[in-house]
């Protein structure tokens, strides 16, 4: 497997590399460095190394008081890993302002396998036995590196992302790397760090000590999030 090149060659709009697979070593080589994938069907493999980069830091995530209600009022329980390949698909269902997402059947093949070694994971909020919002990312000592997330109900993902965010608070993680800025990742707390600065970051807290296995919640209900 070729190496990826320094992140500082990345092009202006962040892309790094282009071609090469999906595999689970060349995946996490690419995490580790701060690299991800992100192309359409039909196009090559494309990786990224964005400059800035948007991060979460678990003690800054912010809790509105819309969510808060949302929070206190779901008769909802949360899990994680029961459901992966729902979530994912669930994330690469077409969404209802356009006509799907980057999430091609190959990038689920090879996310799904992360998943069954046991590093990539899923947070699930259920009401009444349904899956009604979640998210799905990779972790890496005390990293979790985002990719996607659903709601079939209002609020629903951001209920996932609190009780990720509550767990990874236990866990002494890092940092949460959201990849590239949005309004709705900046309304929760999310913010753009140069990087260097991120790299930095990430070469430590990939070598710290990290939870084995698949991840556990246990009765979780939404209002432990607050």
């Amino acid at each position: 497997m070729q190496p990826f090149p320094p992140v500082e060659q990345a092009a202006a709009n962040g892309l790094l590399a282009i071609g090469g697979d999906l595999s689970e070593a060349r995946l996490l080589a690419a995490y580790r460095r701060g690299i991800f994938p992100w192309y359409e069907q039909g196009q090559p493999i494309l990786w990224w190394s964005p400059e800035p980069r948007c991060v979460l830091f678990p003690d800054e995530l912010k809790i509105s008081r819309s969510l808060k209600k949302s929070l206190r009022r779901a008769a909802c329980v949360g899990t994680f890993d029961t459901a992966f390949a729902a979530v994912i698909a669930a994330c690469a269902a077409p969404r209802a302002r356009g006509a799907g997402t980057w999430i091609t059947a190959a990038m689920r093949r090879a996310y799904t396998n992360l998943h069954n070694s046991g590093y990539a994971h899923s947070a699930e909020i259920w009401r009444r036995g349904k899956l009604i919002g979640g998210l799905y990312g990779v972790s890496l000592g005390r990293v979790f590196f985002g990719e996607s997330m659903f709601s079939r109900e209002a609020d629903a993902s951001k209920m996932a992302l609190a009780m990720l965010v509550a767990r990874l608070r236990e866990w002494k993680f890092e940092m949460i790397d959201c990849q590239i800025r949005s309004a709705h990742l900046i309304s929760l707390g999310a913010a753009e760090i140069p990087r260097a600065e991120f790299v930095k970051r990430l070469q430590r807290a990939v070598e710290l000590p990290a939870p084995a296995g698949r991840w556990s919640a246990a009765n979780w209900s939404p209002r432990d999030a607050l």
